[in-house]
């Protein structure tokens, strides 16, 4: 228990000081079966100022891509988006049924209670980019996270 506050808090630390603009709340990534190839990533993020997530990276999948789910007709679909916005001041939740963080091409297991590290890339209006580190904690395959409010 106190190596993930730890590693919750020092996620924390971390995202504020690489980018005081950009701050990262709640991260987790969902833990794998011994085979398992994908799994998704999922936090809440808010912006100082009007900015894009356009890429995200970690050393332990082959493809990262930002994704998003919704509603076609009568079908739940899946789809990669080049960018997700994230107005001034206002929280975006990266959630299961809606954005999120895919992780495919899986290099190990996703194992519950270890930190995996992850790079968020932010475009402002001016086209200039900045780097988030995150430490993020892999939960349970049961794990639901906490409903935003």
């Amino acid at each position: 228990m106190k190596k993930q506050f730890f590693a919750l808090a020092m996620s924390f630390a971390v995202a504020a000081s690489a980018a005081a603009q950009v701050s990262v709340r709640e991260p987790w990534i969902r833990a794998t079966v011994p085979a398992g190839q994908a799994t998704g990533a999922f936090m809440q993020l808010q912006s100082a100022q009007d900015v894009r997530l356009v890429e995200v990276r970690t050393p332990v999948a082959g493809i990262v891509e930002i994704h998003k789910m919704a509603m076609q007709g009568d079908r739940m679909m899946m789809s990669a988006v080049d960018y997700i916005d994230l107005p001034a001041g206002k929280p975006v939740a990266l959630a299961s049924g809606g954005y999120h963080i895919m992780m495919m091409d899986l290099k190990r297991q996703m194992k519950e209670g270890e930190s995996v590290p992850m790079t968020l890339v932010f475009e402002k209006k001016d086209k200039k980019r900045e780097t988030v580190e995150v430490k993020v904690p892999v939960k349970p395959l049961s794990y639901t996270a906490p409903k935003q409010h």
